[in-house]
């Protein structure tokens, strides 16, 4: 179940140069992490798919789901087990029909209104981004605030991940307010041990989860 899913790791090889998707997404897999993103924007086509079919195999042995972000036509070509994506990206009915009733479709939302339509349109999860400011994704719209995150999750049935400039020093309060799921990014990779970092982040999670029951 996606709402099981507790920590969502982001791979980006241009937020810690040095790091690449492979050692990212092994670090993440080896903490526990059941659910892994390809988020690259720089390579050409031929490279990630190169790096995306290293990352299924890895993913696929450690039975651990693999997210492709905004490329549904790499999501299919890797046989990806879901795409998500944005606000400017394909429509989720477009790549619901592409993509088959058995994939996963996670669909970003600011606002209650686009998380409600996501829900509406067949997406599976809806991520309410971003919870806090971050510079990790330049382009992000203002972020929801926890208050924001708690609206959105109150307003959908479908499990809710939060994303954006969430920490350890964080996890409890954005759980509090109604995230199923946590995601980040530079918060494992940029870590100087990143499978420690996504063992603690899971161990936070999991923790104030227990607490919210």
């Amino acid at each position: 179940m996606i709402s099981d899913w507790n920590l969502y790791v982001i791979t980006d090889s241009r937020i810690c140069p040095g790091r690449s998707h492979i050692e990212e997404a092994k670090a993440a897999v080896a903490a526990g992490v059941k659910v892994i993103q390809l988020r690259e924007k720089q390579m050409i086509d031929r490279e990630i798919v190169t790096v995306g079919k290293t990352l299924r195999s890895i993913t696929a042995k450690a039975s651990v789901d693999f997210i492709v972000n905004n490329r549904v036509d790499m999501a299919l070509a890797l046989d990806a087990d879901g795409v998500h994506v944005g606000q400017e990206d394909m429509p989720v009915p477009l790549v619901r029909q592409l993509m088959g009733p058995n994939k996963i479709i996670g669909a970003s939302a600011s606002t209650v209104a686009e998380a409600i339509r996501a829900e509406k349109d067949g997406a599976d999860y809806v991520s309410a981004s971003p919870v806090f400011a971050t510079m990790t994704k330049t382009d992000a719209p203002p972020s929801t605030g926890l208050s924001g995150l708690k609206e959105i999750s109150e307003a959908v049935s479908i499990p809710v991940v939060a994303i954006g400039g969430i920490d350890l020093r964080n996890v409890e309060e954005v759980i509090a307010a109604g995230a199923d799921v946590i995601a980040v990014v530079s918060a494992v990779v940029c870590a100087q041990d990143m499978r420690k970092a996504a063992e603690e982040l899971l161990s936070a999670i999991r923790a104030a989860k227990s607490r919210k029951r």
